[in-house]
């Protein structure tokens, strides 16, 4: 029986991945007529990827490896929904050239390059000997099969710290670590390992010189299977943290038109070596003088939406139309550019804990409207869960505007629009982050962030009157939503009482300061609030969005509000504020939990102890190391102490909050 064409015409498409890339590909299969089928875990029943589909079929368990990274149960879902072709999205399996081949031993279209050109470009090794052979410029570094710690050990020695420790498969930031002298070596290699198996079912590591302070710029390509290939102009990614990048725009504000033309005929050179089929991307590092290649993603990548919007092409739409068979619609001279396009990565975590990812239930989703230049592409919504168990990213917020300037201007704005509750997002950050002189300058490296770390991670803004105004107009709306139909409550009319002139007392606080103290005169005459020594005409009033419009002296702001028990989230032309209502009648008692604990931050696998019972500890030496969203966080003492006890093993799969260690400090 003869094999079918690897690209060919098909009505049904199966999505094997989740999140914002899943809802982003089925919307595009769904203008295009095509059915689509998602797959899910059982931590993913309820989500939003799930709802958009047209069918969907459940892989297994939560983790990644028995759902979203076994290729058996993934092939089997096809051949159960009846699929006919297969879209990886990014990140999984996407990546992974065995899935790529079984998908066609399936009879299945594959929505990318077949197997050998994964294997080809797909390998950062081999695709490094790839352009070694062709003569592109390199970044010296060690990109062999054998992979025992002495060769690797001997390799980097013979490049010379420091080196980049990286992960052949996949990307994202994972199963990466900067090394910058022998000592640290062995121990980035085991967790880089470790990292990299866990993320792509892939543990082979490639060693490269480091680049100091470089500058990060990649190049859209796409190819179909009659041979012809173009290039969609360049991104430029600097702005990264831990390799993970944060901000991504098009085209490169650091290239001048020469420069451009050269890495973009660089990069389709790139993709011609292996008679390149679907998109991909060529990556570059520039020194400021110099540019090597570094690797090329063999995928659709998470930026793609800035090429989207300033060439005016559906990436995914030319994805599918290439797996049809088709030529592309276009050709190299009939491809230009406009404007410029930036986006910001939305992120599950809390910069102010050094990231850390962020679970649990979202509570409030508002999103700027997608007009005039801005797009969002989500993949969560109002009471979807964010759990432990995936990359923690919930949405893309991007803009386009005719410069870089207004571009970054309109970013920053859908962000002081979005409101996200329920669990704590790097929005902020990503605001004093595109907002800050130096980026507006492009006066950045991808070391940008970690310098400046302290300076964007600031924490929220002391609330000043118009916040403590706000968050009284809060609570009276509130209630007066929960007294509903009640005509007999006080708060149906509370501007008025028959008794005459009354008082109420409010008390709030912001983090761990000092209390605020705001008193509502109401009954006999127009409401007033005093704060301290001035005092205010006040009135509110909540519009149908939910918004509250509050009138101080005759002076009307619109706030955005959020009340979860005591905890006040509010939103004013200030900025974003986080208030606790002090309990007026004393109920307000939290519990302190001692910082000498060592607990599990989030739920997550503890997968390396690196200290044993017993062991004299320094403050901040290394204890344990847990998987957390595919990602690997060390827990360190608190203070110089010893490790009295390890209350875990490699493999638990532990809960937020439990004790882990012991740390018993040094006496005196």
């Amino acid at each position: 029986m003869d094999r079918p064409a690897p690209y060919r015409r098909f009505h049904t498409l199966l999505i094997a991945n989740r999140g914002e890339i899943a809802c982003r590909v089925i919307r595009t299969a769904r203008a295009m007529g095509l059915r689509s089928v998602a797959v899910y875990s059982e931590a993913d029943r309820g989500a939003m990827h799930v709802a958009e589909a047209n069918e969907a079929v459940l892989l297994g368990p939560a983790r990644a490896r028995d759902s979203y990274l076994n290729i058996e149960r993934v092939i089997d879902a096809a051949r159960r929904s009846g699929a006919e072709a297969v879209h990886p999205g990014y990140g999984f399996l996407s990546e992974n050239a065995g899935f790529a081949q079984a998908c066609a031993d399936a009879g299945l279209v594959f929505v990318g390059p077949t197997a050998d050109m994964m294997i080809a470009m797909g390998s950062k090794s081999g695709s490094k000997a790839l352009m070694e052979k062709a003569g592109v410029p390199l970044v010296p570094g060690y990109h062999g099969e054998a992979q025992d710690e002495a060769t690797l050990t001997k390799a980097a020695d013979k490049i010379g710290f420091p080196v980049l420790v990286k992960a052949s498969a996949g990307g994202g930031g994972r199963g990466m670590r900067v090394v910058r002298s022998a000592g640290e070596l062995a121990a980035a290699i085991v967790s880089a390992k470790r990292e990299a198996k866990a993320a792509f079912g892939d543990d082979r590591m490639l060693i490269e010189k480091y680049v100091d302070n470089p500058r990060h710029i990649e190049v859209q390509v796409i190819g179909d299977s009659h041979g012809n290939l173009v290039s969609l102009f360049e991104r430029e990614c600097t702005l990264q943290r831990r390799h993970q990048k944060v901000i991504e725009e098009a085209p490169s504000p650091t290239l001048n038109p020469a420069q451009r033309e050269a890495v973009c005929a660089a990069a389709r050179k790139a993709a011609a070596a292996v008679n390149y089929v679907g998109a991909g991307t060529i990556e570059f590092v520039s020194n400021g003088k110099d540019v090597f290649f570094i690797e090329m993603n063999t995928r659709l990548q998470v930026e793609h939406p800035v090429t989207e919007l300033i060439t005016g092409i559906n990436l995914v739409e030319w994805q599918l139309r290439v797996a049809f068979g088709e030529r592309l619609p276009l050709a190299q001279h009939d491809i230009g550019f406009n404007g410029h396009a930036i986006e910001a990565r939305v992120y599950a975590e809390n910069p102010q804990k050094n990231f850390m990812p962020s679970v649990g239930r979202i509570k409030t989703w508002q999103m700027p409207l997608a007009v005039d230049g801005l797009r969002i592409d989500a993949g969560y919504r109002k009471g979807d869960t964010v759990s432990p168990y995936y990359d923690a990213m919930l949405a893309k917020v991007i803009a386009w505007a005719p410069t870089r300037q207004a571009a970054i201007d309109k970013l920053n704005h859908g962000l002081q629009e979005a409101d996200v509750r329920g669990v704590i997002t790097n929005i902020p950050f990503l605001s004093a982050l595109v907002t800050h002189p130096d980026v507006r300058a492009n006066a950045i490296d991808t070391n940008f962030i970690e310098r400046e770390l302290k300076n964007l991670t600031t924490g929220l803004n002391e609330a000043g009157e118009l916040e403590l105004c706000a968050a009284v107009a809060t609570i009276l709306g509130d209630e007066k939503a929960a007294a509903g139909s009640d005509v007999h409550s006080p708060w149906q009319t509370f501007g008025w009482m028959p008794v005459g002139r009354r008082q109420r007392a409010f008390s709030f606080r912001h983090g761990q300061g000092a209390e605020h103290k705001v008193t509502l005169h109401y009954g006999v005459g127009p409401s007033t609030l005093t704060i301290g020594e001035r005092e205010f005409a006040f009135a509110y009033s909540v519009n149908a969005q939910g918004e509250i419009d509050l009138t101080l002296d005759g002076a009307i702001s619109r706030v955005v509000a959020v009340i979860e028990g005591h905890e006040l989230y509010l939103r004013t032309r200030n900025g974003r504020f986080e208030l606790h209502w002090v309990d007026p009648f004393g109920g307000d008692a939290e519990e302190q939990v001692g910082e000498d604990k060592i607990v599990a931050p989030l739920p997550g696998t503890v997968v390396a102890l690196l200290a044993e019972e017993g062991a004299t500890l320094e403050k901040g030496a290394a204890i344990l190391t847990l998987e957390v969203m595919k990602m690997e966080q060390t827990l360190r003492a608190p203070f110089a102490g010893v490790l009295k006890k390890i209350k875990c093993k490699v493999g638990d799969i532990v809960q937020e909050g439990v004790e882990l260690a012991e740390v018993e400090p040094v006496a005196g």
